[in-house]
């Protein structure tokens, strides 16, 4: 009999993605002409849990959404992926929206209207947490629901790992029930305002201090730290190790996705049995790849695409 692939669940968000390609990202009232727009898949919970899926994981994702003509292309991906959507909710309001522009150079702006995903509840949550080996979160749902589900994950014994995105202050009891804290530079500023103008070097000693600042004693908050700096790499820490992981050179297309396969990809590896440094190491190598192709859940690359990529010669 074949062993089932290890289980994911996400709590996140679900949006219908507007991106429009531009030369640049507009300054304060200015109007840029784009060369064109499309509707695609997004959100930070649906785009890590597509991530995790192609990544080899068995992903449930609980989410909301509404009734509304951005409902079908914001579950487009998901269905996809084979993310199972038993925990969905239609709620009385719009599916979530992002607005994105992606700037000639790969670089993106977002702004999003969070819609039905504000009235997801404590009350859509699962009852038993049990079946899950890890829990992903972000925070683009109430503090309130995010909170409550890392409660009840980490009194079930459940790995929580939580993506700190989009960036706010520290929660302090959302971070007494994290296992592995992943933020990227802004982030971790939001979280530790001292840090905002470090620079941003994944071999720099002041980042690993910061991030190992933030370390708590077993069960009190998280063992595991990383801080992903876009190309510079990123730097992970324990208590007892720093691991430095170099970013791979490649041609950025749009990065807009990349944070959220890096999360993913990392959840499914781990959830996989996998060690840290190699889930890490897997982890930037799908972010990577996701770099080279447009879209969010759309550049998500396969397993084996991100491991050939990974494993390939050194030239």
């Amino acid at each position: 009999m074949t062993a089932s692939p290890p289980q994911v669940l996400v709590i996140g968000s679900v949006n219908a993605d507007l991106t429009v390609q531009a030369p640049r990202i507009p300054r304060p009232g200015e109007t840029v002409l784009g060369d064109h727009a499309q509707v695609s898949p997004g959100g930070k919970g649906a785009n890590q849990a597509v991530a995790a899926a192609q990544a080899g994981a068995h992903v449930t994702l609980i989410a909301a959404v509404g009734d509304d003509p951005f409902r079908a292309p914001a579950l487009e991906g998901l269905q996809a992926a084979g993310v199972h959507l038993n925990g969905l909710t239609t709620a009385p309001a719009p599916t979530g929206l992002a607005l994105i522009t992606v700037a000639g150079d790969g670089e993106n702006a977002i702004t999003v209207a969070s819609g039905a995903n504000l009235h997801l509840a404590a009350t859509h949550l699962p009852a038993d947490f049990g079946a899950a080996h890890t829990l992903l979160l972000q925070q683009e749902l109430t503090p309130e629901v995010t909170r409550e589900a890392a409660r009840r994950a980490h009194a079930a014994g459940v790995r929580v790992l939580l993506n700190a995105a989009p960036a706010r202050g520290a929660d302090p009891e959302l971070l007494a029930h994290t296992h592995h804290l992943i933020v990227n530079e802004h982030e971790l500023a939001a979280v530790l305002p001292a840090t905002a103008h470090l620079p941003r070097q994944a071999g720099s000693g002041d980042i690993a201090a910061a991030a190992r600042s933030l370390l708590a004693p077993a069960g009190q908050g998280p063992d595991t730290v990383t801080v992903t700096l876009g190309a510079h790499g990123s730097v992970t820490v324990t208590a007892a190790h720093t691991h430095i992981q170099p970013a791979l050179n490649v041609t950025v297309v749009d990065t807009t996705g990349a944070g959220d396969t890096y999360c993913g990809t990392l959840a499914a590896r781990l959830a996989h049995g996998e060690g840290l440094e190699r889930a890490l190491a897997v982890a930037g190598a799908a972010a990577a790849l996701a770099c080279t192709r447009p879209g969010a859940q759309a550049a998500m690359p396969p397993l084996a695409d991100t491991l050939a990529l990974l494993d390939r010669p050194a030239r």
